[in-house]
């Protein structure tokens, strides 16, 4: 009888023992986990607008000769920054210095020329007036004058086109800028039909960057800025550079193409940086951004949605507090923190701000606002035991 009542006993214990702690699992599984919520409200924003430009010199100018002959001097290195009108190159000048001499002969045998048929001329006039000679005779007198005029003429056009010659054995830069790549150096042989240029000097105290904007895209801003004068309308834009920094001067669109090209379907812009600096130079690449004014459209923090299968979804909180996973569309530009949803939500719909994505339809949350939940991140923060050294 003892035995039978100890059995009882236990077993009555143990009975007790898994109610208890059926009871604690249960109370687990139907814990109610707090979640950041926020109601959506239409709002305004500026998106900017992306665009691959290539970026140019105000003007990238080649340098060529215009005479033949040996570069025997370089006066200037890659990447030097020079002025209108210094000296770049020097090609050897002794042929054409003779060139010039032989020229100023040229000019001075003419000018003695036209004096002897002057005097001719000025005789036979007068012996003509006395019916000595003929007016054959006077007239092919002046007539050879007039010939040796022309002569003296074509000799000094001769002399200042050798003179011009001489001058282009150096050869200047044609405005400020800085220079480019020299291919050719001191011992090369130039000519006018060299493919090859000596160098270029590109002007880079303003730089053009230029970019394409399709057909709907120009329809787009000439919709919103007006059609009419859309070069003058057109806020300002930013560069935003290869490395990912944004340029720290603003530029202006200058020009839009009047015709989309038919191959590309594109038309083509381009706009004015300054580049006090010299940061910018011919040949760097960046993105265009061009600002857009975005009034009463719903934004959602972009860590608030998730993706499955190539669709956006947020989790929406219901009345009764529990979430439903809803699709939203958005706009393909965004400020890079929220997106600019198209489609899915309406201003007073609440959705989970954050571990959206691990929460299945139906499931019970308790909604709090963002700033309790910072607050109460805060609080675990400060409560945590320092980590030792």
């Amino acid at each position: 009888m003892i035995i039978q009542s100890q059995r009882v006993i236990l077993s009555t214990a143990i009975c007790l023992s898994l109610f208890s702690c059926g009871k604690q699992q249960q109370g687990g599984l139907n814990m109610v986990k707090e979640y950041p919520v926020t109601t959506l409200q239409p709002t305004s924003t500026e998106l900017k607008t992306s665009y691959p430009a290539t970026i140019k010199g105000r003007q990238d100018i080649e340098i060529r000769p215009n005479v033949s002959g040996f570069i025997t001097q370089l006066c200037v290195d890659e990447g030097a920054i020079v002025r209108k009108g210094q000296l770049l190159f020097v090609i050897d000048p002794v042929q054409y210095e003779e060139a010039v001499k032989v020229a100023e002969a040229a000019v001075e045998v003419a000018k003695a020329n036209v004096a002897t048929a002057q005097l001719t001329a000025d005789n036979k006039a007068e012996l003509a007036k006395k019916n000595i000679i003929s007016e054959y005779d006077k007239q092919m007198a002046f007539n050879t004058l007039a010939t040796q005029k022309a002569t003296l003429a074509q000799a000094q056009a001769q002399l200042i086109n050798a003179k011009q010659n001489l001058s282009y054995t150096k050869v200047v830069s044609p405005s400020n800028g800085v220079v480019g790549t020299i291919p050719l150096r001191v011992g090369s042989l130039v000519s006018p039909s060299s493919a090859t240029p000596l160098t270029t000097v590109s002007d880079n105290s303003e730089m053009y960057a230029y970019f394409a904007l399709n057909e709907k895209q120009i329809l787009d801003l000439a919709r919103e800025h007006g059609a009419n004068n859309l070069v003058e309308n057109l806020p300002e834009v930013e560069l935003k550079l290869s490395d990912g920094t944004i340029y720290n001067q603003k530029g202006k669109v200058v020009t839009i193409s009047g015709i989309i090209e038919q191959t590309t379907g594109t038309s083509n812009l381009r706009a004015a940086f300054p580049n006090p600096d010299q940061l910018l130079r011919s040949g760097n690449t960046g993105n265009i951004l061009i600002p857009i004014k975005a009034d009463s459209v719903i934004l959602v923090p972009q860590s608030a949605t998730y993706e499955m299968q190539d669709k956006r979804f947020v989790a929406v909180v219901q009345d009764d507090s529990t979430v439903k996973s809803t699709e939203i569309k958005i706009l393909s530009i965004n400020d890079g923190k929220n997106f600019v949803v198209t489609s899915g939500l309406k201003a007073g719909d609440k959705i989970v701000l954050e571990g959206a994505g691990t929460l299945k339809d139906g499931a019970q949350i308790k909604p709090i606002s963002p700033e309790e939940a910072a607050a109460k991140l805060k609080a675990m923060t400060q409560t945590q035991p320092a980590e030792k050294k």
